[in-house]
């Protein structure tokens, strides 16, 4: 039995029907600067807000944007849990609102080379955020990278936060075209999300989506959707220095209201039978099976 067949029996062990799965959300950028990890962080806390208990996994592996924005700092990291054997709730921070967080660390691009027992206890610690959390949602680092890559791959939920900057749409295609292209990217399997960030109007939003999809649809025939807009907002900016997401802290604001709509149309403007909910389980077990997903 080779290591991906025993990965693949270990998520059978871990998804029984009786065992709920959470919903596995992934946010991604094709460039920084973006506001990726703010929308990450103010989904969350709108998602908690509804009464979904939530986890980030800040997998922007070796830099800290969750702990900062939540103005917490982690005592443990998912590195701790694989080579120091602390369990998956030693390595949860509480952040603001109640919702947790588990930072990435750097040392995880070792993960490819550990052995079964190694992984089949990170797979069995994972499996347990189902029991913890309603929704994960997975902040990646910005840009191709193949770790980025990877996380996107194993996803069947990507939100592409996108903004009116050109350098921006043309970054966000090109994260398109590398994932199209990936091996085992499946289209019937994912779906892809675009949030425009930073626009003047909802009516910017849309024109924007537009002119991403047109190419997209053209060039790559990949399905996306598109789900809402932030606009700009100084109370966002004031939030951020204040080391506390604007929902928390404004949530009258036009970004934290924006935020709540987007949350809502996620939440309840789509059929239970489209969320994809796979569980942490298969899709770390996704990630980690390859060969060394995380090469530089």
């Amino acid at each position: 039995m080779d290591q991906a067949e025993s990965l693949r029996n270990i998520i059978k062990m871990n998804s029984q029907p009786q065992r709920p799965l959470a919903r596995v959300i992934t946010v991604t950028s094709g460039k920084g600067g973006v506001g990726k990890s703010n929308t990450a962080i103010n989904l969350a806390i709108q998602f908690r807000q509804m009464g979904q208990r939530v986890i980030i996994l800040d997998a922007d592996f070796g830099l800290a944007n969750i702990e900062i924005m939540f103005g917490a700092v982690p005592k443990h990291n998912l590195c701790d849990l694989i080579y120091q054997g602390k369990n998956i709730k030693e390595i949860i921070t509480w952040g603001p609102g109640e919702v947790g967080f588990i930072s990435g660390g750097s040392g995880i691009v070792g993960l490819s080379n550990l052995s079964r027992d190694y992984l089949i206890y990170i797979i069995q610690n994972l499996a347990e955020l189902d029991a913890i959390a309603d929704i994960v949602i997975v902040d990646t680092g910005a840009g191709i990278s193949d770790a980025v890559l990877e996380f996107l791959v194993a996803s069947g939920e990507i939100l592409l936060v996108t903004t009116p900057e050109p350098t921006s749409i043309t970054d966000s295609y090109s994260l398109l075209k590398a994932l199209s292209g990936h091996s085992r990217f499946s289209e019937e399997a994912s779906q892809i999300k675009m949030i425009a960030n930073k626009v003047e109007s909802d009516e910017e939003g849309k024109a924007l989506f537009s002119k991403l999809n047109s190419v997209v649809a053209r060039y790559l025939k990949l399905p996306i959707t598109y789900l809402g807009s932030v606009p700009q907002d100084t109370n966002l900016y004031k939030a951020v220095m204040q080391q506390m997401p604007v929902s928390l802290a404004n949530p009258g604001s036009k970004s934290a209201r924006a935020y709540q709509k987007i949350a809502n149309t996620l939440m309840y403007g789509e059929a239970e039978e489209t969320m994809q909910k796979r569980g942490m389980a298969a899709f770390f077990s996704h990630i980690i099976s390859t060969k060394n997903p995380f090469r530089q």
